[in-house]
């Protein structure tokens, strides 16, 4: 007996231990280029793996294209069986995947966690005439082919909801002039250089440039406006759209139950750190950490409702 105590206690002193055990280096696919979202995630998230010390190394790959499929092909194709590399991934890549049929999808990879949403925004120049979302919504029905809307990949997250715009607008989809960049880098630089008549992104990525002054919010796909959010909603002003974005962390193919566990530990782990809570204060990120079974059933249902959407408005090819 008491040797059994001691081995037991032996063992309870080490597993403090083995969950401290770092690993050495980990690999975040941002399936896009510098500056946007995903590659955003993937940062903050590699830094607060870091700081909460799970992790001595991250790398982070940018690979754009496609909504986030290019870099997914590429994750699937060179990590299978890698328990220490994470997709990172969203309701962006859930409208690429339906509307460019993609060839590769999420039953490819093994879901492990969303991590956080936003709401949408849309900016125009400091020196659009465009005052406010009626200004705008009025001149596209009116000509819509003479106002250019950016945003992230086709059949995004974004796309859609300038989709919805349109109908709520009266104007066919079809009809809507949108311009995808694969990158939020490339997105904030086309709003600032006057090349788009107006831009579609996460509040989070444009807070800098609205609360500079750089470009004019003209309003926020939120349900109620937020105290926090100095922008009008949509819906307040006419246009009835609210939709939300989200991103999540997706293991690779082939890797077993325990390792898909010890991932999610680390991921909630550094979520809660204050590394990214930091990071989702600045911001505004809504809290919508998600994890294991859970996140696979809101992933699925999240699959039907935008296969609906895509379809409705005539977004597939």
């Amino acid at each position: 007996m008491k040797l059994s105590r001691v081995f037991v206690t032996c063992l309870l002193a080490l597993s403090p231990l083995a969950a401290q055990a770092q690993v050495e280096q980990f690999k975040i696919m941002a399936p896009a280029n510098a500056g946007g979202g995903f590659d955003t995630i993937a940062r903050s998230l590699g830094e607060a793996l870091q700081a909460s010390g799970q992790v001595k190394s991250v790398v982070v790959e940018n690979k754009a294209g496609a909504g986030g499929t290019i870099g997914m092909a590429q994750f699937i194709n060179n990590e299978k069986g890698n328990p220490n590399a994470l997709l990172v991934a969203g309701a962006v890549t859930v409208g690429a995947i339906e509307t460019n049929k993609s060839p590769v999808n999420f039953g490819m990879v093994t879901p492990v966690s969303r991590l956080m949403g936003e709401f949408n925004v849309i900016v125009v120049p400091t020196s659009s005439p465009y005052k406010n979302l009626k200004d705008l919504m009025a001149a596209y029905k009116a000509k819509p082919g003479s106002i250019s809307i950016g945003g992230g990949s086709a059949g995004g997250i974004d796309h859609i909801m300038a989709s919805l715009m349109s109908e709520k607008a009266g104007v066919d989809p079809e009809k809507l002039n949108y311009i995808p960049f694969a990158g939020g880098g490339e997105g904030k630089a086309a709003i600032l250089g006057n090349q788009i008549t107006a831009y579609i992104s996460g509040y989070g990525e444009l807070t800098d440039l609205i609360k500079a002054g750089k470009v004019r919010a003209l309003g926020i796909s939120a349900s109620t406006r937020n105290a926090d959010i100095p922008v009008a909603t949509m819906r307040e002003q006419g246009t009835d759209v609210v939709v939300y974005n989200w991103r999540g962390v997706f293991a690779a193919p082939g890797i077993n139950a325990a390792q898909r566990t010890q991932l999610i530990k680390m991921v909630e782990t550094a979520v809660k750190s204050p590394s990214w809570k930091a990071k989702a204060d600045k911001f505004e990120w809504l809290d919508m950490l998600q994890s294991g079974d859970s996140f696979k059933t809101f992933l699925d249902e999240e699959q039907k409702r935008t296969a609906v959407t895509v379809k409705k408005l005539k977004l597939g090819h």
